[in-house]
């Protein structure tokens, strides 16, 4: 059996106290123990702020990128084991385990393509310079410029790779050390990651530190020049975002969480529109890829009243045709929940549901489950709801059922109806219009667009090239307003000044424009 501990001040920790088991979802079996706390939050904060700022100052730019783009070769090289290690501790399949262990590698090599012509500097200019005085001999110019000091990226139990990398890709960059918080019951690939990472000898001295268990105390000893940042459920993150300490030393926070996005079907498509097709195959994928666990997948399918019957029957064929089961199983499409808590949570959620609107298809635990025997294992079975009220419209909208569940929401097929009942979402991460109409696009998805993080547009002219609605992309900010958080992460450079500290120089032109001259 794995044992798992922290590593922190350079080395692995032996924990304190009894070790908390981590269950494999399948066969609800023990898979690895891990050794929480053991170590002084003071000790890990100043080998972070000694040790790790100064190796990340001694590089500029390009030289952080190479280091990213060796953290992705050596996660890369191990990409098998972590993809076997995330289907018995996450429950993922072997293609949702990808997502994951591709996403990190890619992002990271991503960050360290857009960045190795950067140079030796370690600041970045933000637009052009302002003429203050006349005959431009006074000028005001904005710069990114490190913060000089740490960030602590606490992690989502559903992306244990993925979640890492996006956030470390921009703050090793703007040349703060991470401290990774990951969840605990899902932390062996975290752990795996960290062991590959710190064997391989790829990352300088301080810049990488993994805690296992609880980070409060080292919450409350961040000051003004820290960093957290944070992923996973709305209510745990404005826990987190009201810290007293966060908010007495003006902590910066970003928190991305769960939200209620949505899949809107054009007023003008019929079954035989080519873009009705990429609204099944991306709806089905979204609600069953990692058992509906991620935070970007489609909640609500906002479809035309003359559409429902034809929506609900095809998703219905889909949805029941589902293998279910041992997730190490080739055939199997979808495995179980990560933890008998999200099981019981998803439970709870279809229950509610269920009370108000019309289950179209799916039951709770699956009766047929693939490799699956004695009853074993944190399953749910894929269901489809119906709204028909708007009782059953405040049900959808009260809170998040994080599994592989979604809800048809019939509207009358105008695009300000449409955009309406996707706001009703009050914040989304991501949400996707499907038709070919230009003018339905254009007017839904300004009208969605304060709402959302990000608003996929979807043709038929998209067959054969469009990407999964729910990807993250290392080019595109990944965040939300409202429910979803109201932070903002990658989004390409922009990613990296988040981690960053802008500031405005004024000064005679000479001087401003020679200190701010990127090498």
């Amino acid at each position: 059996m794995s044992k798992i501990y922290s590593y922190v001040a350079g080395e692995f920790q032996t924990g304190s106290g009894d070790p908390v088991p981590l269950w494999n979802p399948t066969t609800e079996e023990t898979c690895a123990e891990a050794f929480l706390g053991g170590f002084s939050a003071s000790s890990v904060l100043q080998h972070a702020r000694t040790e790790g700022l100064n190796s990340l100052a001694s590089m500029g730019f390009a030289d952080r990128a190479a280091l990213l783009k060796k953290m992705a070769a050596v996660l890369h090289e191990h990409r098998d084991a972590l993809i076997e290690t995330s289907i018995v501790n996450g429950g993922t399949t072997r293609g949702g385990a990808k997502f994951d262990i591709d996403g990190a590698s890619g992002t990271l090599a991503a960050y360290a393509s857009m960045a190795k012509n950067w140079g030796a500097s370690q600041h970045r200019v933000d637009g052009d310079s302002v003429e203050l005085s006349r005959g431009a001999r006074l000028l005001g110019k904005h710069s990114y410029v490190p913060r000089g000091g740490v960030a602590v990226l606490i992690n989502a139990f559903n992306f244990p790779a993925w979640g890492f990398a996006e956030k470390a890709a921009s703050a090793l960059l703007a040349g703060m050390p991470v401290i990774l918080k990951p969840a605990t019951l899902t932390s062996l690939t975290a752990a795996k990651m960290a062991e590959i990472l710190v064997e391989s000898g790829v990352m300088p001295a301080g810049t990488f530190s993994m805690i296992l268990g609880s980070v409060t105390e080292l919450l409350d000893q961040l000051g003004p020049r820290d960093f957290v940042s944070f992923t996973g459920s709305q209510k745990t993150g404005g826990i987190v975002r009201s810290s007293e300490s966060l908010i007495r030393n003006s902590v910066s926070v970003n928190v991305e969480a769960d939200s209620l996005n949505a899949a809107v079907l054009g007023g003008d498509l019929t079954a035989d529109a080519d873009c009705y097709q990429l609204f099944l195959r991306d709806v089905f994928r979204e609600m069953t890829e990692k058992t509906g666990q991620k935070c970007t997948a489609t909640r609500r399918l906002i479809v035309p009243e003359s559409m429902v019957e034809t929506v609900a029957t095809d998703l219905k064929e889909r949805l029941q045709a589902l293998k279910v089961g041992d997730p190490s199983l080739s055939d199997v499409r979808m495995g179980p929940l990560a933890t008998a808590q999200q099981r019981d949570d998803v439970f709870a959620g279809m229950e509610r549901l269920g009370q108000h609107l019309e289950r179209l298809c799916g039951e709770n635990r699956p009766s047929e489950l693939l490799g699956v025997e004695g009853g074993k294992g944190y399953f749910a079975g894929a269901s489809l709801f119906l709204s028909k009220d708007e009782k059953s419209l405040e049900e959808v909208h009260r809170e998040e059922v994080f599994g592989p569940v979604a809800c048809i929401l019939p509207y009358d097929g105008s695009a300000e109806q449409a955009a309406e009942l996707v706001c009703r979402g009050e914040g989304m991460l991501v949400s996707s219009l499907y038709s070919d109409s230009r003018d339905f696009l254009r007017e839904a998805g300004f009208g969605i667009a304060p709402m959302c993080g990000r608003v996929v547009l979807v043709d038929s002219k998209a067959e054969g090239y469009s990407l999964p609605t729910g990807m993250v992309l290392p080019q595109l900010i990944h965040g939300g307003p409202g429910r979803a958080g109201g932070g903002e992460e990658l989004g390409g450079e922009r990613g990296v000044h988040h981690f960053m500290h802008r500031t405005a120089f004024q000064g005679s032109r000479g001087m401003v424009e020679r200190i701010l001259r990127e090498e």
